[in-house]
């Protein structure tokens, strides 16, 4: 066995303000993060959407294995197919595979199984999870490793001033049928982007966040 090869770690990002700053104007941009389903169709450069995708593959991951594919739909005849797909989908879901509690749990955000918002939005990037490398190689934590990815795509659109969904239609088979992808990739997660609608309104309790108290725990030094 090789031994492994280190190379200096000289470009390390400095911030130029002090950490709580940062933290304070980056925790300021992400809490204004909203889950749209009200789109404009006004475009989004190819370009943009290639800088979202450089972002999110700065994501760690299981042994480097970078098991994330991002593919990129504007296309309107798919959009049409994916929505197509989608909304049958859901009906199953509201019709029946939600149970009661799940369905309660949902009332608040208005959700339906409509979801024109696919084919309004200018772009939707389907992530998909690579469980095998292309070559048939082994892959490593592929959920953690592209839920990283994904978590970071949505950073970096909201930085960037745009709009993003996390839309999970279940079963997600169709999307790998429709985008012609092969048997090794699986959808992760379903992202419209783009800018929101004149007129968009997102749920109230959407808004609101756990307090740190209820999501940290600490074990201090003493």
């Amino acid at each position: 066995m090789t031994d492994p090869r280190f190379v200096p770690h000289d470009d390390r990002y400095v911030p130029t303000l002090p950490p709580g700053q940062v933290l304070e104007a980056l925790h300021d941009a992400l809490r204004r993060r909203r889950s749209v389903r009200m789109f404009s169709d006004r475009p989004v450069e190819r370009a943009v959407v290639e800088g979202l995708i450089r972002c999110a593959t700065t994501a760690p991951s299981g042994a480097n294995k970078q098991p994330w594919r991002f593919v990129c739909v504007s296309d309107p005849a798919i959009k049409r197919r994916i929505r197509e797909a989608a909304e049958h989908e859901e009906r199953l879901f509201y019709e029946r595979r939600a149970n009661d509690e799940w369905l309660a749990d949902l009332e608040p955000f208005g959700t339906d199984p409509d979801k024109s918002f696919l084919e309004v939005a200018p772009w939707l990037v389907v992530v998909m999870a690579l469980y095998k490398t292309d070559d048939g190689g082994q892959v490593y934590y592929v959920k953690e490793s592209v839920g990283l990815a994904a978590g970071a795509f949505l950073c970096a659109a909201q930085l960037a001033g745009l709009a993003t969904l996390t839309h999970t239609p279940s079963p997600m088979a169709f999307l790998r049928e429709v985008l012609g992808r092969p048997e090794h990739e699986k959808p992760f997660l379903l992202i419209p982007v783009g800018h929101p609608a004149e007129d968009c309104v997102v749920p109230e309790r959407a808004i609101h966040r756990k307090p740190l108290d209820q999501v940290a725990v600490w074990h201090e030094a003493r």
